[in-house]
C-alpha cells in the first residue's frame, strides 16, 4: 500500500511508533502473569511462572507422601461433618463414625494439622477448620446448593 493511504503508518511517524508500542505493550501483556498479593498486583513473566508450575506435582506428592489411607478417610469425613453439621468436630465422633480407635484418630489428626496444616483443633481439641471449609466466621461465606452455609477456610 501506499505509504499516505489512510489507514497504513509511514515509517518513522509518531503514528507508527505509537502503534509499535502498543503492539510492544500487548506483547509484554500476553507474556506476564498477574499475580494477587495482599492489596497489589505484581507481573511476573509468563516463562518464569510456566518454571515455577512444572515443580509443583513432584512438591504436593512429596508433601501428601506421609498420607495413609486413613488420613484421606478422617480427613473427608471432617470437611463433611464441618457443613453437615455446621459446628466444630470432636475426635470421639469421628472414632465413633469412622470406627478408629480414638487414639489413632487423635494422632491422626495432629499430624494433619502439625504436617499439612490441613485443619486446626480450637480449645476443646475439636475440629474447627478443615480445608476448604471452617465454622469459625471469615470474610468468605459458602453457600452450597444443598443449602448449607458456612464459612471459607
Amino acid at each position: 500500500m501506499d505509504p499516505g493511504t489512510p489507514g497504513t503508518l509511514a515509517a518513522g511517524s509518531d503514528d507508527l511508533n505509537q502503534e509499535l508500542e502498543i503492539r510492544r505493550e500487548v506483547y509484554l501483556m500476553d507474556n506476564t502473569v498477574l499475580l494477587g498479593r495482599e492489596y497489589q498486583i505484581l507481573t511476573t513473566p509468563q516463562e518464569m511462572w510456566k518454571q515455577h508450575l512444572i515443580h509443583i506435582p513432584q512438591h504436593t506428592q512429596a508433601t501428601l507422601i506421609f498420607m495413609t489411607d486413613l488420613h484421606h478417610q478422617v480427613r473427608y469425613f471432617v470437611v463433611r461433618e464441618l457443613v453437615n453439621r455446621q459446628k466444630p468436630v470432636e475426635p470421639g465422633f469421628i472414632s465413633d463414625r469412622l470406627e478408629i480407635p480414638l487414639e489413632q484418630v487423635n494422632i491422626i489428626l495432629e499430624e494433619l494439622e502439625r504436617k499439612l496444616f490441613f485443619l486446626v483443633r480450637n480449645r476443646q481439641n475439636e475440629v474447627a477448620w478443615a480445608y476448604p471449609v471452617t465454622v469459625e466466621p471469615t470474610p468468605h461465606r459458602l453457600n452450597f446448593s444443598s443449602g448449607e452455609r458456612l464459612y471459607g477456610a
